[in-house]
Order: structure tokens, then sequence, then C-alpha cells
């Protein structure tokens, strides 16, 4: 079974939001969003456009996002088959959490890694 196939974003909390987002923007030129964050849009070697995208996004220093870990990041991975990962990080003794939420974004579920990092896996949707 294929696990991991990419990362789809990053997130970390900040103690200044906002004003973070905009030093981002205006050194690094994300093209920070009203929702606190960025697309990256994949590209190839040429720079012409491919399926898929990196989110980027910046939360407040007392978000609970990230809970129930008490990390200032998570990191979120692509995946291919979300219920086969899940099930099988169930079997391996892994800490999963029990939530897993379906959107039009795709399949969503978290697991917790030994240091207590919150881990989000991410199926996107059909074709996308």
């Amino acid at each position: 079974m294929q696990r991991v196939t990419g990362i789809g974003g990053i997130f970390f909390k900040a103690k200044d939001p906002a004003a973070l987002s905009a030093w981002y923007k205006a050194h690094l030129g994300l093209d920070v969003q009203a929702w606190g964050g960025a697309t990256l849009r994949w590209v190839d070697a040429q720079g012409q456009p491919v399926a898929g995208t990196t989110a980027w996004s910046v939360s407040a220093q007392d978000s609970d996002l990230f809970a129930p870990s008490t990390a200032p990041f998570m990191v979120n991975y692509r995946v291919a088959d979300l219920a086969s990962l899940l099930a099988a990080l169930r079997r391996e003794g892994c800490n999963v959490l029990d939530q897993t939420d379906y959107s039009e974004f795709g399949k969503f579920g978290w697991v917790i890694d030994p240091e207590g990092h919150k881990i989000e896996l991410w199926e996107p949707p059909a074709g996308r």
C-alpha cells in the first residue's frame, strides 16, 4: 500500500499572524489570502502547471487547530487511500484520532506521532 504521496500543507502558529503573513507576502511573495494562508500551485521543471497544490497557513498562537498536540505546527501529508492508511496505522499501534472529515476538499484524518505532533493526512478529491 502506498502511504504518503507528498506534502499537502504546512500550518503553524504565530504571536501575530497578520504581521507574519504580511512579512511572508512582502518578502517571499506568498499570495496570502483573507483566510490566513496561501495556496501554492505545483509546476514542473519548466514552470508549467501540474495537478496539485500545497497549502500554507499561519494561525494564532492560542488556536486549538493542532489539539490535542501542543506543538506550534502541523504538517498535512497527501495520501492515496486515507481509510486503508488509517486502518494500517491503527493495526500498527499508532495513536490515530477517531475523527475523520469529509468535504469538497477531500478526506482528512489525523495521527499523533511519538513526540506528540499532530499529523494531518489528506486524500484529495478524485482528479485533484
